[in-house]
């Protein structure tokens, strides 16, 4: 499957328990289609002591589904989907089907 969203696009989620916030797209697992998007979905994790270091917990962000997630357009303040269409020069680019605006 084609995945429109890579890592470093500025993304919208559309539903679950972080819905409408808007973050940075950090890491993408094509396989299982999910993404891990900054301060979204944020879980805490139980760190096991080790002889030199404290056990502690931590924050930190899990993957959400990627059908979760839409592109979002900071110029224009719009969420959108992505195509992919020929610029004037010949060279396929992604563009918002929304604005109709390459990315």
């Amino acid at each position: 499957m084609k995945m429109n969203i890579k890592k470093g696009d500025t993304v919208k989620v559309l539903s679950g328990k972080s819905k409408n916030k808007i973050g940075v797209v950090l890491r993408v697992f094509p396989k299982t289609l999910r993404v891990v998007v900054e301060g979204v979905n944020i879980v805490k994790k139980h760190l096991k002591k080790e002889p030199n270091k404290k056990g502690s917990v931590i924050s930190k962000e899990a993957p959400i589904p990627i059908c979760n997630v839409m592109y979002y357009d900071v110029k224009s303040g719009v969420a959108s989907r992505i195509g992919r269409k020929l610029d004037d020069n010949g060279v396929l680019r992604r563009y918002l089907k929304r604005t109709n605006n390459f990315v």
